[in-house]
Formats: C-alpha cells, sequence, structure tokens
C-alpha cells in the first residue's frame, strides 16, 4: 500500500514543499506558544487558573 502511495506521490511536480512548510507551520507554532508561556503576566495566569475552581453565586438563585 505505501509502495502504491509513494508510486503517486514522485509523479507529483513540486510536491517536496509540503513536508518543509508543515515542519515550518509545527516549529514556529511551538516557538510562539513557548514565547506566550514565558512573557504572560503571572496574574493573568493565577486568573485563569483559579476560573475552574470558582464558583458562581448568582447562578445559584
Amino acid at each position: 500500500m505505501l509502495k502504491f502511495i509513494k508510486g503517486h506521490m514522485e509523479t507529483i511536480a513540486g510536491i517536496e514543499i509540503y513536508p518543509i512548510i508543515s515542519l515550518l507551520i509545527f516549529f514556529l507554532f511551538f516557538v510562539a506558544l513557548f514565547w506566550w508561556v514565558f512573557t504572560a503576566k503571572k496574574d493573568y495566569i493565577n486568573e485563569v487558573s483559579s476560573l475552574p475552581l470558582e464558583t458562581d453565586k448568582d447562578s445559584a438563585l
């Protein structure tokens, strides 16, 4: 099955760029995520991390 797919992929002109583009998108996404994690304000991180633990007293009424 893989030989069948590989044979067809080799006949497509310019297909070798797609794995490179995929790798760049993957790499840039995780670099941006890494940058965001280390530059996020501590107050924002603390506020968002406590959201699941908060109870809404108004909704109980």
